[in-house]
């Protein structure tokens, strides 16, 4: 067995997988990877099942170090800076470290939440069916909490495998997709597309259990408060202030706020990716859009494995390269008799 150190680490990084199921009807919440796709390409690239448990990395920088004996990791999600000893890493690709070896990412770009898998998987024990670590709870393993400079896993020893990549879709820069409800009667039509044409922004409140939305105040017809009921991934919450809610996979599983929309399964990825004070706008969908987009979803994360390619590098000499003619012969752009040649007669 080998170890994986966690040599620094920034807030809002934790231990999640696919989260754990059958147990909302008793207020027992969700949580799991905010972002699906690249929790289950991480995954993938190091052979392990596509919703296995990982690093989510908030947007801040890390580093791990390999003790013990080698380790292979991959990683996948919001692209970011990435080296093992000073040689730059590619995302959506894995890579062993070696002994003693650090892999150091950056400040996320475009996104906030990388995924770091570990060949063989995470060592934990199992809450309520799953490692997914709810910190408001105190749920999860081998961490209940966020991960913190100093903290280990027990992993795998590296299977020396050839390293691999993965080709993903390129994301949509669409509108955020959602289905109107389950109480949109609570909001008058002028007030939904109010909803529905304004610009949001994530507020930098935001975390793992709501995203704030910054925009226009969104008014209720009869009041905010309605009779608690359940809650979905993605809600779409309209409190007193009229400042919208999206809930996310640390939320509460009933609410009594109105629901104005709820996002789209296919779609909730896209969202826990979009960076506090980026700009974005909703659409709707009918449900027949949204459960095709739902199927093919789920079918993307079945085929990832078709979508694995070879990571070979090549080993750039540059020094040779300097001294090498790899340009062919200088010409003078000012000077016609250096590239002008004459038609044959």
């Amino acid at each position: 067995m080998s170890r994986l150190v966690i040599a620094s680490i920034g807030p809002a990084s934790s231990v999640q997988d696919g989260g754990r199921h059958g147990a909302q009807r008793y207020g027992l919440t969700v949580s799991g990877a905010m972002d699906r796709l690249s929790l289950a390409a991480a995954n993938t690239l190091v052979g392990n099942e596509p919703f296995a448990a990982v690093v989510e990395v908030g947007p801040f920088g890390a580093a791990f170090t390999a003790r013990d004996g080698a380790v292979r990791v991959a990683i996948s999600g919001a692209p970011r800076n990435a080296d093992v000893a000073g040689s730059a890493v590619a995302m959506d690709a894995s890579v062993t470290l070696k002994d003693g070896e650090t892999l150091t990412l950056g400040f996320a770009r475009g996104g906030a939440f990388t995924y770091l898998a570990i060949e063989g998987g995470i060592k934990g024990e199992p809450v309520f069916g799953s490692l997914a670590v709810n910190a408001r709870a105190g749920l999860g393993s081998p961490y209940p909490r966020p991960l913190q400079a100093g903290d280990e896993f027990t992993v795998d020893a590296a299977s020396g495998a050839a390293e691999l990549r993965i080709e993903l879709p390129k994301p949509s820069s669409g509108p955020i997709r959602v289905l109107l409800g389950p109480q949109d009667d609570e909001f008058d039509e002028a007030n939904k597309a109010l909803f529905l044409s304004s610009e949001w922004k994530i507020s930098a409140t935001s975390d793992r259990m709501g995203y704030r939305l910054e925009g226009p105040a969104i008014k209720h017809l009869h009041g905010h408060n309605i009779v608690s009921d359940g809650t979905v991934n993605g809600s779409i919450q309209v409190p007193g202030n009229g400042a919208p809610i999206a809930l996310m996979m640390d939320r509460g599983t009933s609410g009594g706020y109105p629901k104005i929309a709820t996002v789209i399964t296919a779609d909730i990825g896209r969202l826990a990716q979009t960076s506090a004070g980026t700009a974005f706008r909703f659409s709707a969908v009918s449900m027949a859009v949204a459960q095709d987009e739902a199927k093919k979803f789920a079918q993307l994360i079945r085929n990832l494995p078709d979508r694995l390619r070879s990571a070979e590098t090549v080993a750039l000499n540059i020094e040779a390269l300097s001294d090498a003619n790899v340009a062919g012969y200088a010409v003078s752009a000012v000077d016609a008799g250096t590239w002008q040649v004459a038609a044959e007669p």
